[in-house]
Formats: structure tokens, C-alpha cells, sequence
């Protein structure tokens, strides 16, 4: 889903109960935050929302409100979740332009598996981070961080330094060159449940002699 566009309106009615009559007229109440206009109560569409949370690209990436086609470009803040339906019930949104500098996560995705030697002598792919946090232009987020597994043995670890990351984009961590994934042997990833195991009757032990 390239490019997500919500439509949205300014809400007249605040507190609880204007935010049930919100959701009872089937939009999502919220907030936007940031710039000179300060914080603006608002309402969206409720559909359009869900399709945009469904695509699984709307956390990380800027989003284009259209207020009667006039256009703000915003991140996500926070959103609130109804417990049991898991439908969102509240979102607050932040202005931003598009060479804004921004920390953001970006999903970490691995292909050529079937390329790894390790993984085909029967290692295991151990993922260290799912994510990982950028300093990068609002305009320029990438979608994802590819890993490509091509050639890697048992033992092989793969740390960030050794991914091309987009143009103007940094990790926030930079006191360290940190390990995003590893090819580990099938024993080795046997040997923690195992040690945990032994642990637990030994440390028992330990409590009935004190």
C-alpha cells in the first residue's frame, strides 16, 4: 500500500463522551500533535484506518491526512486498542514535513535461505532484531531492512555495519556495531532450553538446604 491517504475532520465534541459518539458514528477519534497549531482534536474514517493498519506498512512510514484536500504529512504516536475486539479506538497523530529527520523502526526481513550453507546442513536462523531503529529523512523511510542470508555458515554473525542502509538513514545505536542475526548449529540452540532445565532442580535444591 504505497502512499497512505486518510481522510480527516476536526472534532467538535472532546472528553469520553464525544469520543463514544465518535466511535458510534463509525470513526476513530484522535489527536494531532506537533507544529505551530498545537494539539487538534480529530476524528477518522474507520475503515479507511483498518485497511491502513492491515497493510502492515503504517507504524513505520508517513501517512497524508487530506482535510477537504487540503494535505499534512504525519506519523503515528500512539494507538489505542479496544481490549477485547483489538479494533482501534484511539490515535494520535504527529505533523512533520518530508525532510524531517526522524527516528523510526523498520521490520528486518531475510531472504536466500535456501542460499546459506549453514541453514542447509541443518543450522537455524537465530534473529537477535526484528527491527531496527533509524535516524533517517520522514520522506525517504524505507519499508523494510533486507538481510540477504547468501553464503553464510554455521557461525556466521551478521551485524549491522555489514547491511547498505538507505541513503541519509543511520542507526540510533551508534556505540556499537550490534548483531542482528546469527547462524547457529542445532545444538547450540538445544544446548539454553536445556541448561534452563537443569537449572531449575539444582537452584530447588539449593532452597531446601537453606
Amino acid at each position: 500500500m504505497a502512499g497512505i491517504v486518510l481522510s480527516v475532520e476536526q472534532r467538535e465534541r472532546v472528553g469520553t463522551s464525544g469520543a463514544r459518539a465518535t466511535r458510534n458514528a463509525q470513526l476513530v477519534p484522535g489527536v494531532l500533535y506537533g507544529g505551530a497549531l498545537g494539539p487538534v482534536p480529530i476524528e477518522l474514517k474507520r475503515d479507511e484506518l483498518l485497511r491502513a493498519l492491515r497493510s502492515g506498512k503504517f507504524v513505520s512510514h508517513m501517512i497524508e491526512l487530506d482535510h477537504r484536500g487540503k494535505k499534512q504529512n504525519v506519523i503515528p504516536k500512539a494507538i489505542q486498542y479496544h481490549p477485547v475486539s483489538e479494533e482501534p479506538i484511539h490515535i494520535d497523530l504527529y505533523r512533520i514535513e518530508a525532510d524531517s529527520i526522524i527516528d523510526v523502526e523498520v521490520p528486518v526481513h531475510f531472504k536466500n535461505q535456501d542460499q546459506s550453507p549453514g541453514l542447509k546442513k541443518g543450522g537455524a536462523l537465530n534473529i537477535v532484531s526484528h527491527t531496527i531503529k533509524l535516524h533517517v529523512p520522514a520522506g525517504k523511510i524505507p519499508e523494510e531492512i533486507v538481510v540477504d542470508l547468501t553464503g553464510l555458515e554455521i557461525g556466521a554473525v551478521v551485524h549491522i555495519s555489514a547491511i547498505q542502509l538507505p541513503q541519509g538513514a543511520t542507526p540510533t545505536v551508534k556505540d556499537r556495531d550490534f548483531t542482528i542475526a546469527t547462524i547457529v548449529g542445532r545444538a547450540a540452540e538445544e544446548e539454553a532450553p536445556a541448561a534452563a532445565a537443569d537449572a531449575a532442580p539444582a537452584a530447588d535444591a539449593e532452597k531446601k538446604a537453606d
